[in-house]
């Protein structure tokens, strides 16, 4: 069969020939349908330097996929042949006592889909049954391709209260936005977020925030003490920027909340803790989704809470057209593209 892989230690993908996968015990099989580009795979295609140090061609890509199972391996008990199911990209030892004390998502022994081992941009798929997870009936699949995403933004928004509190959005990366998204599902009373992208500010405003505030043109500081005297109730910084979590910590009220997903390109070390500490603010880092609370979480908001990502979802190409897709991607012009696979 044909994949998309990392075929040579070099810029760019490739789609080559590979032994259709056989299964494994404890794995199951999966027919895929759809896959959804992520900005890992942005990096691996780049060859940037965490790729470099990371990524061991020849390696099938892609950790956000789904589709139906259609073959299982022994002692395989949680999912059978027509399941169809999402990724979890995120591979954890379930004796583990790490994730037995339920903090798989941080467990030192994970290794990652497409990444450390195969993943699921081709045809067919063997991943670990713990890793398929049942999308329920009613979930489009081209959202069931995302849900790895979403999960990060799902676990980041719901890192604390969020119904009736203001919010502020740092970053709107399609996680930020799947995070508007997420916010509004759950009545948080205002929503606002930063972006420089004239793109992604009109993203932000369909996926449903209030306001969003480019920093390069207007005064975002001023602009929230004017709205927020006291500061806003929580702030989720998405954006791996420093001037972001400075702003963070300068506009978010005393006793809130700021919850940080995004990755900082080098060791911050200029940073106010003293304000921190005499505002009292609590800080928590966000790390993939818990398991599997946050899997719960999803199925909850797009079952019974009416969340809705269309806005984030900007295009759907064939996956032997994953170029375009990458090139999009580098252009900024995009929010979650959708590679179809339905076509064999």
């Amino acid at each position: 069969m044909k994949a998309i892989a990392k075929a040579h230690a070099e810029p760019g993908l490739q789609i080559i020939d590979v032994v259709e996968p056989e299964v494994r015990p404890g794995c199951v099989k999966l027919r895929i349908e759809h896959g959804s580009v992520c900005g890992t795979d942005l990096h691996i295609y780049n060859w940037d330097h965490w790729a470099q140090n990371r990524i061991h061609p020849p390696r099938i890509v892609g950790h956000e996929f789904c589709g139906t199972v259609v073959e299982v391996g022994e002692g395989v008990t949680r999912v059978k042949v027509g399941d169809f199911v999402a990724s979890e990209s995120h591979i954890v030892d379930p004796s583990s006592p790490v994730y037995l004390a339920g903090n798989g998502h941080v467990d030192p022994t994970t290794t990652i889909l497409g990444v450390d081992v195969d993943g699921g941009f081709s045809p067919f798929a063997v991943i670990p049954e713990l890793n398929a997870r049942p999308v329920p009936a009613g979930v489009p699949h081209n959202v069931a391709s995302m849900m790895d995403a979403l999960g990060n933004a799902v676990h980041t928004v719901m890192d604390g209260p969020v119904e009736g509190q203001t919010v502020l959005i740092t970053g709107l990366g399609p996680i930020g936005m799947f995070a508007v998204a997420v916010c509004k599902a759950l009545g948080a009373a205002k929503i606002v977020a930063t972006e420089v992208s004239p793109y992604r500010i009109e993203l932000g405003l369909r996926a449903g925030a209030d306001l969003v505030l480019n920093p390069t043109k207007e005064n975002a500081d001023e602009v929230l003490r004017t709205m927020f005297p006291t500061g806003v109730d929580a702030t989720l910084e998405m954006s791996g920027h420093p001037g972001s979590l400075a702003l963070a910590i300068e506009r978010t009220r005393s006793e809130g909340r700021i919850s940080l997903l995004g990755v900082y390109s080098d060791v911050l070390r200029m940073v106010d803790f003293n304000q921190i500490v005499f505002k009292g603010l609590r800080l928590h880092g966000i790390v993939g989704r818990r398991m599997w609370d946050t899997w719960d979480q999803m199925t909850w908001l797009l079952t019974e809470k009416g969340l809705d990502v269309n806005a984030v979802i900007t295009h759907h190409v064939p996956w032997q057209d994953f170029d375009s897709a990458m090139q999009q991607m580098k252009s900024g012009e995009a929010g979650k593209i959708v590679l179809d696979f339905s076509g064999g």
